[in-house]
């Protein structure tokens, strides 16, 4: 292989990317090189243009372009009661696609996490502040059935208590260790049908 500094580079960035290892990253590489007009231009040019203006709302978790307000926050579609909430944009992205639930969502950026996440960086506290602001009457929690995912659930849990909301979780239909973005339709379908309240003791 030719030794390119800027092709090898390239191809480490790439191979980085969920799902893709070296010889993906190549192949996509060589794809981009005998493309420039039609991929890599136009590539560069959004690049650089969610760099400078996308960013996650400091209040729900979710994409917005930095010249606009959160659609996510005030959605035009109507005012919501219910709060979904979900480990990671993906998650929030599989539940809006499949159009099973309608209302606000709020995206904690992970789990709570021994060795790589802390609760502090979560935006937990902002759910709370969100629920007792906008008299929320239900929030779902749609963290994956993993044991990080149950523990962020247990401590959101524990941090709503002296609100008002009804705090409901994802049931049936959700297999142990799964997690919501991998899920099809129908599954996610019958998790929330089936969701079940969660009982304060």
């Amino acid at each position: 292989m030719q030794n390119v500094n800027e092709i090898d580079e390239l191809i480490k960035i790439i191979s980085k990317l969920p799902g893709l290892g070296p010889k993906s990253a190549k192949r996509i590489v060589l794809k981009l090189i005998n493309n420039k007009d039609e991929l890599v231009k136009p590539m560069a040019n959004i690049l650089v243009q969610i760099y400078k203006n996308v960013t996650r709302c400091n209040a729900c978790g979710s994409l917005k372009s930095s010249l606009q307000d959160c659609v996510n926050c005030v959605n035009p579609k109507g005012n919501f009661k219910k709060i979904c909430v979900v480990e990671d944009i993906a998650d929030q992205w599989s539940i809006e696609n499949s159009n099973i639930f309608q209302g606000y969502f709020h995206i904690l950026g992970g789990t709570i996490s021994s060795s790589t996440q802390r609760k502090e960086d979560l935006l937990i506290n902002s759910l709370v502040e969100r629920v007792k602001r906008d008299d929320i009457e239900e929030v779902i929690l749609a963290t994956s059935a993993t044991v990080e995912g149950q523990t962020t659930a247990f401590y959101i849990q524990e941090s709503l208590k002296k609100t008002k909301a009804k705090i409901t979780r994802l049931a049936q239909g959700l297999p142990v260790g799964g997690e919501i973005e991998t899920l099809d339709d129908g599954t996610l379908f019958s998790a929330f049908k089936n969701r079940s309240e969660i009982n304060s003791s």
